[in-house]
């Protein structure tokens, strides 16, 4: 009777182990401060190289004091465009950059709240490769079924049950999966995203007001 007994004190005490493991993962996380209030994110170990690229631009202080330049209703808010930071009111956002790109990492979706890394059009960026610095937050729009159908059979992909249940839950822009990177998510401040969202544009999508940012990252 001792050897079963051993062999299951064994596989129980695995069992904990595992399961600790996956408890004990970390992850990075920083806090987006606007004049509408503080946004958390959390960033993916998934994609380690939008995640530490993320990190370094936050602790040279790159981020702070520029602009969401871009804000469109039931889609995204962006930044992260270094040239915001002393725009003039009439200028066009959008273009600017830290002076590299980044290799994709693509694979997560974009349910409300995923934080994606911008890039150029696949005309002029058949890589798929990101922005190094400009990022944007989904807002999004509610979605159906049909439409996860519609997308899975245009993209051939195939969501998994968790991520039909989040998009039916919470929405998002699947029609952007396969296509961008997506390293992080909101975990706090989804009433300030809903605020930015709102916030009135002129041209190209910039807000009639300037909203800056101040990111830090957030102390465990």
């Amino acid at each position: 009777m001792l050897m079963p007994r051993f062999f299951l004190i064994l596989l129980f005490s695995a069992t904990m182990l595992f399961q600790a493991s996956c408890q004990s993962e970390k992850h990075t996380h920083a806090r987006i401060t606007t004049g509408y209030g503080d946004i958390t994110i959390r960033l993916y170990n998934s994609t380690p190289v939008h995640r530490d690229n993320f990190i370094k631009l936050v602790k040279e202080e790159f981020y702070d004091y520029l602009l969401f330049h871009r804000v469109v209703k039931d889609f995204v808010v962006q930044g992260g465009d270094p040239k915001s930071k002393t725009a003039h009111v009439l200028d066009v956002l959008g273009h600017g950059d830290p002076g590299y790109l980044l290799e994709p990492e693509i694979g997560a979706i974009h349910v409300r709240g995923a934080v994606g890394a911008a890039r150029q059009d696949d005309t002029r960026n058949p890589e798929r490769k990101s922005n190094g610095s400009q990022f944007y937050i989904v807002q999004g729009a509610p979605v159906t079924e049909a439409e996860l159908d519609q997308w899975e059979a245009k993209k051939g992909i195939k969501y998994t049950p968790e991520q039909r249940r989040l998009y039916l839950e919470k929405g998002g822009l699947p029609f952007l999966d396969m296509e961008y990177t997506v390293f992080g998510e909101v975990v706090e401040g989804f009433d300030v995203l809903e605020r930015m969202s709102q916030a009135p544009t002129h041209r190209h999508d910039r807000p009639s007001e300037d909203i800056r940012m101040i990111i830090k990252l957030v102390e465990e």
